[in-house]
């Protein structure tokens, strides 16, 4: 085949269309651009949808195979290596930055049907190899890569989509108080949360694997970890010993118990490996430290910090301190943040939510408690202050939805103080050590401006 061949440079022939539909379609996917329409004022990024069909789901889409795009031939989803070389063999299709896709089979069912609505030609570039050849040995490849606008939208969403369902597994694993394990080093077993079991591992056998919150699919890591030391093998290591004791022994003298960095088997069980597309947490890490260097070379002298500026959720009153605005809600439209935040237990994403959906409302210019409309923002606070609905609150269902992770400001300072503990708060008991499991909130802003959704959490990297 061509690819086997010596080749001249690739030469694209033909421009590469721009086609892009108003919404992704095949899969269900809406496009991530605003669409504006004379009733609603609402400019928010959706979140990612993928829909049962009508019909319900077919056959293709349940079996757990990957389809070739052009033909029907299946390989198992573990085989993709398998699927890529017989479309380039067979089909002389080329799909690049395989890595940079969230959900591969998603990706491929997506394009088949794209490509059974339109000739490829609309969507890849098409390159030529041995262009000083004879024409009969000539060759015509069809790149397909996120040059297509079409495609990198694709690419995001599924990274978006993949990224929200590993918050919402993290976040049940922060509040899961059923888990039950043994540590790994000694006979105790532990009840309760996981955090219990890993304090009790890094005070007690100086065993690192990272902080908690960092963490995600937490029993699969720690069964993962189990079977590696249940075959003998050093976690740091990685080399496999005759019997347990010489491992235990092997393990303590060198100082490996801690795990191997440099494993990338690892990187699905930290949450920073899913914040950045394509992104290991190697190369965030490496960035933040470049920025840091950078920093340190620039003359910081005359340099001043600028106040918070936060700003009221019912009207432009801004503050320079998150406990001004409060107060300000609190005496002015008798509106108490942290007395929801506590009646309702939210969680630091839930407020996170709320926040987002009294936002989007007034932005919208409705009344959350009884949906009625107004032209401005100060018509809107009138009415909800005068009908007593600032408190009126719909059913937590209806604001506690994925597509109000995304802020409805960019800059919503507010967002930025929320946290799930209550330290700002004197207890009645300070003296009982609880497990607390906490936001990193001093880089909540930095990952809102730099990872793939713009938006607003942290993981912190391995800490090994």
């Amino acid at each position: 085949m061509g690819l086997n061949r010596k080749t001249d440079l690739m030469e694209p022939s033909g421009e590469q269309s721009t086609f892009l539909p108003p919404s992704i379609s095949g899969l269900g996917l809406d496009s991530p651009l605003s669409v504006s329409s004379p009733d609603s004022r609402d400019c928010i990024l959706e979140p990612l949808s993928l829909p049962e069909s009508p019909g319900g789901p077919t056959a293709l889409e349940v079996s757990t195979s990957v389809p070739c795009i052009f033909c029907e031939e299946h390989y198992p989803g573990a085989e993709k290596d398998k699927l890529l070389k017989h479309m380039i063999l067979e089909h002389k299709v080329v799909i690049a930055d395989i890595k940079l896709i969230a959900d591969f089979r998603k990706y491929i069912l997506y394009w088949k049907r794209r490509f059974a609505e339109q000739p490829i030609i609309d969507f890849c570039s098409v390159i030529r190899t041995n262009s000083q050849a004879p024409p009969e040995e000539q060759e015509h490849y069809f790149l397909l890569c996120d040059v297509l606008p079409e495609d990198r939208i694709l690419r995001e969403k599924l990274q978006q989509k993949r990224l929200e369902e590993v918050l919402e597994q993290q976040q049940h694993e922060r509040d899961d108080t059923s888990f039950q394990g043994m540590c790994m080093f000694c006979t105790e077993e532990f009840s309760g949360n996981r955090s219990v079991l890993l304090n009790h591992m890094a005070r007690e056998h100086d065993f690192n694997m990272g902080l908690p919150d960092n963490i995600v699919h937490c029993r699969e890591f720690l069964a993962t970890l189990q079977e590696k030391l249940d075959s003998l093998q050093c976690l740091y290591c990685e080399k496999t010993f005759r019997d347990k004791n010489t491992l235990k022994d092997h393990m303590r003298k060198k100082q490996h118990r801690r795990i191997n960095a440099k494993n990338r088997d690892y990187d699905q069980f930290y949450i920073i490996n899913y914040l950045e597309l394509g992104k290991s947490w190697e190369e965030v890490q490496s960035e933040d430290d470049r920025e840091l260097l950078d920093l340190q070379e620039e003359d910081w002298s005359d340099w001043e910090e600028h106040p918070v500026c936060a700003v009221c959720l019912f009207c432009e009153e801004q503050a320079d301190t998150t406990d001004k605005l409060h107060g300000h809600m609190q005496d002015v439209h008798a509106f108490d943040l942290h007395k929801i935040k506590s009646e309702l237990g939210l969680n630091f994403y839930q407020q996170v939510k709320l926040v987002n959906f009294i936002r989007r409302a007034a932005h919208q210019g409705q009344c959350y408690g009884c949906q009625e409309s107004f032209s401005s923002k100060a018509d809107l606070r009138d009415h909800m202050e005068e009908a007593g609905h600032l408190l009126s609150l719909p059913d937590q269902h209806t604001w506690d939805q994925p597509q109000y992770y995304f802020p409805t400001y960019e800059n919503d300072s507010l967002l930025c103080t929320l946290s799930d503990g209550e330290g700002d708060r004197v207890t009645e008991d300070t003296s009982v050590e609880a497990p607390v499991i906490s936001e990193d909130v001093s880089r909540l802003q930095a990952l809102r401006q730099s990872s793939v959704l713009n938006q607003l959490l942290q993981g912190g990297a391995l800490d090994s």
